[in-house]
C-alpha cells in the first residue's frame, strides 16, 4: 500500500492548486482503499510482483474517488467518513470538475500498463458503474423495487471495480481465463457483500461509528434492502410508512422506520443476504494458490460481514 501511495501522490500533482487540495482532502480521509488492496492481495496470491500492480491500484482508487467526488453531489450529502464532503467544503462546481480531473488522469495511467485487455476492463467498468448511477437515480422515491432490482443497482454502481480490481491483478499475472473468471466473481461477490453491508448499517449503526448520517439513503429516496426486506415483512400499517418515506425522501418518520426494519427482522433478510455473497466469494478461491496472500482473501469476506462502519 505504500508503494500504491507514492503512486498516487505523484499523479495528483497538477499546475492548478485547487485540483491537487480537492482531490488530497478525499482521498486523505481515511477510506478503507479496500479496491487497491484487493488487486495488491490476488495479485499476490497468483505470483506477480510486477511495479503496474501499484499503478493499477491507484487508477481504480482514482475512479472510486472520482464517483464519491460526483456521488455527493448527486446525493447533496455533507458528511462522509466523518468530516464534511468535498462538495460541502469546495462547493459542488469544484468537487464535480475534480472527479473529471480523477477520471481523466486514471485513463492517462492506464495507457502506462500498454496493455489493451486492461484498457477494455477499466473502460467497461467506468461504463457499467456510469450506468449503475444513472439507474439508480431513475429508481429514486421508487418504493416498488425489489430485491432483484436493488441487486442490479449495487452491481453495477459498487461491485464492478471490485470486479475490475481483481480481474486486472488475474490479466497482470497472465492467468487462465478460467482463473481471471474467478477472480472477477470473487470481485463481484465481495463488493455485493460490502454494500448490502453498508445498506444495513444506516439502520444498525449511530453516526459517529458510521462516519456519515443515518437515514442518508431515506433522505435520498433510495429503497436499500433493508427497506425492501421490512415492507414485504411487515403489516399493512408499515409499509405505508416505509413507502411514503421512501416516495417523499422524508426522514420524518426516521424512529418508526428504523424499529419497523429492526422488528420485521429486515437487517437478518440482508446479512444473510451478504453472507451468501460473501461464501460466493470465498467458493471462487479454490482456483487461487494457497498462500499468505490467498489466505487474506479468505479471510476478508468474515471481516466484511462483521464491520461496523
Amino acid at each position: 500500500m505504500r508503494g500504491v501511495d507514492a503512486v498516487i501522490e505523484s499523479r495528483l500533482a497538477s499546475g492548478v492548486p485547487l485540483v491537487g487540495e480537492v482531490s488530497r482532502y478525499i482521498i486523505s480521509a481515511g477510506g478503507k482503499r479496500l479496491r487497491p488492496a484487493l488487486l495488491l492481495l490476488v495479485s499476490g496470491a497468483l505470483g506477480y510482483r510486477g511495479d503496474q500492480r501499484f499503478n493499477l491500484a491507484a487508477v481504480v482508487e482514482f475512479i472510486h474517488t472520482a464517483t464519491l467526488l460526483h456521488d455527493d453531489v448527486v446525493d447533496d450529502s455533507t458528511l462522509r467518513r466523518g468530516r464534511p464532503t468535498a462538495n460541502q467544503q469546495f462547493g459542488n462546481a469544484a468537487s464535480v470538475l475534480v472527479g473529471d480531473f480523477l477520471y481523466s488522469r486514471a485513463f492517462q495511467m492506464m495507457l502506462d500498463a500498454g496493455n489493451m485487455r486492461v484498457m477494455e476492463i477499466l473502460a467497461e467498468a467506468t461504463n457499467v458503474i456510469a450506468e449503475g448511477e444513472v439507474l439508480q437515480l431513475m429508481n429514486m422515491h421508487d418504493a416498488s423495487i425489489d430485491e432483484a432490482g436493488y441487486l442490479r443497482v449495487i452491481r453495477s454502481k459498487t461491485a464492478k471495480l471490485f470486479e475490475a480490481s481483481t480481474r486486472l491483478a488475474a490479466v497482470l499475472a497472465g492467468s487462465t481465463p478460467e482463473v481471471e473468471q474467478a477472480c472477477a466473481e470473487y470481485g463481484q461477490a465481495l463488493g455485493t457483500a460490502f454494500q448490502v453491508i453498508d445498506d444495513v448499517l444506516d439502520y444498525d449503526g449511530d453516526a459517529t461509528e458510521m462516519g456519515k448520517n443515518l437515514g442518508d439513503d431515506l433522505r435520498e429516496g433510495k429503497a436499500t434492502l433493508p427497506l425492501i426486506a421490512a415492507m414485504h415483512r411487515g403489516s399493512e400499517a408499515d409499509r405505508a410508512i416505509v413507502r411514503r418515506a421512501i416516495e417523499n425522501g422524508s426522514v420524518d418518520d426516521l424512529q418508526a422506520i428504523v424499529g419497523i426494519v429492526r422488528n420485521t427482522g429486515a437487517l437478518e433478510v440482508a446479512r444473510d443476504a451478504a453472507a451468501q455473497e460473501a461464501q460466493r466469494a470465498i467458493d471462487c478461491l479454490w482456483h487461487l494458490p494457497r498462500n499468505e496472500h490467498s489466505e487474506g482473501l479468505l479471510q476478508l469476506p468474515s471481516s466484511l460481514l462483521g464491520r461496523r462502519h
